[in-house]
């Protein structure tokens, strides 16, 4: 299989199979019209759409143009979540496991040139204990009691389970579908298959070059942003130089780009690189040999109407917000987002903290499921995709484990994924996991990482409404990080807020009270040279499953979901502006 994004070129071809197709839910007899890419979800008004836990159907016909002949044709889905099934003609060609990365088949002896088929996609949105993200399995769902022992309640969960409902551990909605691109793909027969490059700022750029077949020698050339050829080489790996290197810097430094252009045969491919250095020094992140501050909300792929569906016009127009609040970062809460955004981001210079999907791991007892090799394969899959962006500069594990009821079985699962992430890595990139509002005394996980990244809700979740008492107790837990001696990013911080809601006296779900929380503790935050970053909690209001605890989704959002300012956005903005 080739990690590469597809791309047409001289050598390559693509047929891209967005539009509309039919749908049903397995066992239907009917079909309907559905769009592709996007979640199901939020594109009918039945109530199954918005909450159905099973297997989905989409069909369309496709066809291999005549043109094609002689060319390698594969069928490659950027994401089908959570887990896929394949079928041409009704025969099954492929099967995947895990809603956010790409996988492809070639079509050789299945489809040729000329021929057409129809192309079935059954998409499993079901989550349990052994998927990632995490579902729950007859146990309270998140943020609310069912309460658990009431003989009239348990009956109630248990015809739940009857009838298939299936609630996510993880407080996102559980968004489903064909939600980014389905491609055929052409590429000659011998081909590339992966590309590696790792710059250095002297202008050195070692090479490691994959391919398929042996039809000549690999011809490498460098191109700077103009056009113009700075380095050329031969060979399937070695070391390109390019004499005065600029440097790719985070916004809003000037994020500059070269492209690396190989030739392996008749195939050709061009892949966009920025030279950056990363490091950690003691509490500092450097990027460049410069110290570097986080600065930025944390997101979800998530708008109206689309849900989870990638969409071009929704990422540019919230890098152009990012840029518009001085932001020069966030996290891909809580997987791995489409190739999409990351190449946006490299343009933009927006850095990013890449994510794996392993989310709702609030139990001791998820080291037990027998999660591990599957999450070591899904955080290599995502370094294998995007171990080539220069906006990714460090790897997160996960989201809010919980790895302090049991510390040693916590470091025992968690470690052995930190090493594998290092070993994975051709640039070495930090290591981290998320760490949520825990016994953090007890934890051996979070301290044991390059960067940690705490998630805190004073003043919210806990000593709910009282700013004075929240500022005391996180002063108090960072007088301990104080001691640690890491570099600390508060990764996730903030207030539901009413758009529109206000008070003369900031009290809680007014948008006073969440600039009054944001004040409150930056306050904190300034007063500690370790702190290396701030991410509120979140960029934009988004969708949730339904609880007593979420009113028509989570509402933390700087934006409102259809990307309307809060006031919190205006002090960011200025906060911003001011301080970095």
């Amino acid at each position: 299989m080739s990690t590469l994004y597809p791309q047409n070129n001289a050598a390559r071809t693509i047929l891209d199979l967005g539009g509309i197709w039919d749908f049903r839910f397995q066992g239907d007899e009917n079909w309907q019209t559905i769009a592709v890419p996007a979640s199901y979800n939020d594109q009918d008004p039945d109530p199954r759409f918005r909450n159905f836990a099973g297997i989905v159907e989409y069909r369309r016909k496709i066809t291999i143009p005549r043109a094609w002949k002689d060319l390698r044709v594969c069928l490659r889905f950027d994401a089908v979540t959570h887990n896929a099934r394949v079928l041409l003609n009704g025969k099954e060609i492929a099967k995947h496991r895990g809603g956010f990365l790409p996988f492809e088949v070639e079509l050789e002896g299945l489809l040729g040139p000329g021929e057409t088929a129809e192309l079935t996609v059954e998409a499993d949105n079901r989550i349990n204990h052994s998927t990632l993200p995490i579902g729950t399995e007859g146990e309270t769902a998140f943020f609310g009691s069912d309460n658990p022992g009431i003989p009239s309640v348990e009956a109630g969960k248990k015809f739940q389970e009857e009838r298939g409902i299936n609630r996510p551990a993880f407080d996102f909605f559980n968004y489903a579908g064909i939600q980014r691109a389905v491609r055929l793909v052409a590429t000659p027969k011998q081909y590339i298959r992966d590309i590696t490059l790792v710059p250095s700022m002297n202008g050195e750029v070692r090479y490691t070059v994959e391919i398929e077949g042996d039809s000549g020698t690999v011809q490498i050339e460098v191109l700077d942003a103009e056009g113009n050829t700075v380095a050329h080489g031969e060979g399937l790996e070695g070391t390109l130089t390019i004499e005065q290197p600029k440097l790719w810097e985070p916004w809003p430094g000037t994020p500059y780009l070269y492209t690396a252009r190989i030739r392996f045969g008749e195939d050709l491919y061009e892949q966009t690189f920025g030279i950056r250095e990363i490091r950690v020094d003691g509490t500092r992140f450097l990027i460049n040999g410069k110290p570097f501050r986080f600065h930025g909300p944390c997101k979800h792929e998530d708008s109206p109407f689309r849900g989870r569906g990638s969409d071009p016009c929704v990422n540019v127009t919230d890098l152009h917000l990012y840029h518009w609040l001085n932001a020069n970062c966030f996290r891909t809460s809580h997987y791995p987002y489409a190739e999409e955004m990351y190449q946006l981001c490299d343009r933009e210079g927006i850095v990013i903290v890449d994510e794996t999907p392993a989310v709702g791991m609030w139990s001791s007892e998820n080291y037990g499921w027998g999660l591990g090799e599957y999450h070591r394969q899904i955080l290599l899959d995502m370094i294998a995709r995007d171990k080539n962006h220069p906006c990714v500069v460090m790897w997160s594990l996960g989201n809010e484990p919980d790895t302090d009821s049991l510390p040693d079985k916590a470091y025992d699962y968690w470690r052995p994924l930190y090493d594998a992430a290092h070993q994975a890595d051709p640039q070495n990139r930090p290591v981290t996991v998320v760490g949520c509002q825990n016994r953090y005394e007890r934890d051996r996980v979070i301290c044991s990482m390059d960067v940690v990244l705490i998630n805190r809700y004073y003043g919210w979740y806990n000593l709910s409404g009282d700013l004075e008492a929240a500022k005391y107790a996180f002063r108090t837990e960072l007088d301990w990080w104080a001691k640690q001696g890491k570099p600390i990013i508060l990764s996730e911080y903030g207030a539901d807020t009413i758009a529109g809601f206000h008070g003369a006296t900031p009290e809680m779900f007014t948008e006073e009270y969440q600039v009054a929380f944001y004040e409150a503790i930056s306050e904190c935050l300034d007063e500690r040279d370790f702190v290396i970053g701030e991410m509120p909690w979140n960029f934009a209001d988004f969708a949730t499953c339904q609880g007593p605890m979420r009113v028509g989704g989570n509402k933390k959002g700087l934006f409102t979901r259809d990307r309307k300012p809060k006031m919190a956005a205006h002090y960011f903005k200025k906060r911003w502006a001011e301080a970095f």
